[in-house]
């Protein structure tokens, strides 16, 4: 599904350039699940902004579904993340003056949907995720670990292929981080792809693979045989 080799990627500015990924190789099949680990600034979130096309590499090549996108425009870009492609971060990003059925609904906006496709959508993925009953609060209105679990709602209403999680777990305490953690391995066994960043040895021990990164480079990748619960 995924293929990437010799990726780099340079942040410049009028004096320094830096280097946030060096010389990264990493496949990714369809249906797996893997944890990216490593200290803050080691370049965990900029290879998932690369792969879900957030930003594109300074060099090397990326293949998704066997396309090359590395040097894809910036409206390829974003033309390939609708519908392909659902993200679920660290802070929610979710809009206060919008419901929760309506912040699940923002990913539809922009594929070729009507109305009353788009309810159905966002019915079903708040069935499926256990949380329809809050269909019309507003975030202030829920708790950390349940605006989360709208986060995931919008980052997969789509049927999206791919699954990036920054953080997911970050701001909730250790119930409620369970509890996302269980939902994420969900969908993943119903056949989600999912890439997580995380700084957490428990949230990464319910992926199948864990990618450990320092400046920027991979430096070990581990298969799990941890099952939990």
């Amino acid at each position: 599904m995924i293929i990437l080799k010799q990726i780099n990627k340079f942040f410049e500015t009028e004096e320094v350039q830096t280097q946030a990924l060096k010389n990264i190789n990493l496949e990714v099949q369809e249906g797996e699940f893997i944890a990216i680990m490593g200290p803050s600034g080691c370049g965990k979130s900029t290879l998932l902004n690369v792969i879900g096309l957030l930003e594109s590499p300074s060099s090397g090549n990326y293949l998704l579904d066997g396309d090359e996108v590395a040097n894809f425009k910036e409206s390829q870009r974003t033309n390939l993340r609708k519908g392909n492609i659902g993200f679920v971060f660290q802070n929610f990003h979710l809009i206060n003056q919008l419901t929760v059925s309506e912040n699940i609904a923002l990913p539809l906006a922009y594929l070729d949907l009507n109305k009353s496709d788009r309810k159905k959508k966002v019915e079903e993925v708040l069935d499926r995720l256990k949380i329809s009953h809050r269909r019309d609060h507003y975030p202030q209105q829920l708790s950390g670990g349940q605006q989360q679990r709208v986060g995931i709602c919008r980052a997969v209403v789509s049927n999206p292929k791919l699954i990036l999680a920054d953080e997911p777990t970050g701001n909730l305490d250790s119930k409620n981080g369970k509890e996302v953690m269980e939902l994420l391995t969900e969908l993943n066994k119903q056949g989600a792809t999912i890439i997580m960043v995380t700084h957490s040895q428990r949230d990464a021990n319910y992926a199948h693979r864990v990618i450990s990164l320092l400046d920027g480079e991979i430096v070990t990748e581990v298969e799990n045989e941890i099952e939990l619960f």
